[in-house]
């Protein structure tokens, strides 16, 4: 369980685990709109990428549960009201745009009318498919949603190293599940 100094097991699991994946699909990305049309991948890879997407959205809604369930950790006493602020500010966004970019995807993938397959084992029908130029729109917002997580989650780890490196401080260390370099 969540203490009022550590995280608890599962955040830290569903942390790492959604940040490899979120990382993971935005490189995936890039790729496969690079891709050629009779390139081996050029269907595997955006299949492969919208499963993985889906289950992502799966796993914050998890990890949202979890952290609502457990609560989390008071933040360090060093940490400057400017830095409270600014890591809550972060972590909204962090989860508003992982929450975001599932909308948008969603209307890339159904706007032609075919439903969205997750693994090929589930299929989430297409809603809305009568407006003009959806797929591009969707498109556009998407790659705006994505550029905008990567850039935020990109600064989120580099505070983390500040308070590592600089700082000398736990909040990297509570993430990592290791114990206190501070004596008490």
């Amino acid at each position: 369980m969540t203490t009022a100094k550590r995280y608890s097991a599962s955040l830290i699991a569903l942390h790492w685990l959604l940040a490899v994946s979120l990382v993971g699909l935005f490189g995936l990305g890039l790729w496969m709109v690079e891709l050629g049309y009779y390139d081996p991948w050029y269907r595997k890879a955006p299949d492969l990428h919208k499963s993985i997407g889906v289950c992502v959205v799966a796993l914050m809604l998890l990890r949202a549960g979890v952290r609502l369930a457990q609560g989390v950790p008071a933040a360090i006493s060093n940490h400057s009201v400017v830095e409270k602020k600014l890591a809550g500010v972060a972590q909204f966004c962090l989860y508003a745009l992982v929450f975001l970019m599932f909308p948008s995807g969603y209307l890339i993938s159904t706007a032609d009318g075919r439903a969205l397959e997750v693994f090929g084992v589930v299929s989430i029908p297409a809603l809305i498919t009568s407006v003009d130029n959806l797929e591009d729109i969707a498109g556009e917002v998407h790659e705006i949603l994505a550029f905008s997580l990567i850039a935020i989650a990109s600064m989120h780890a580099l505070a983390a190293f500040k308070h590592h490196w600089i700082d000398r401080d736990d909040t990297l260390r509570r993430m990592l599940g290791l114990a206190s370099r501070q004596r008490n």
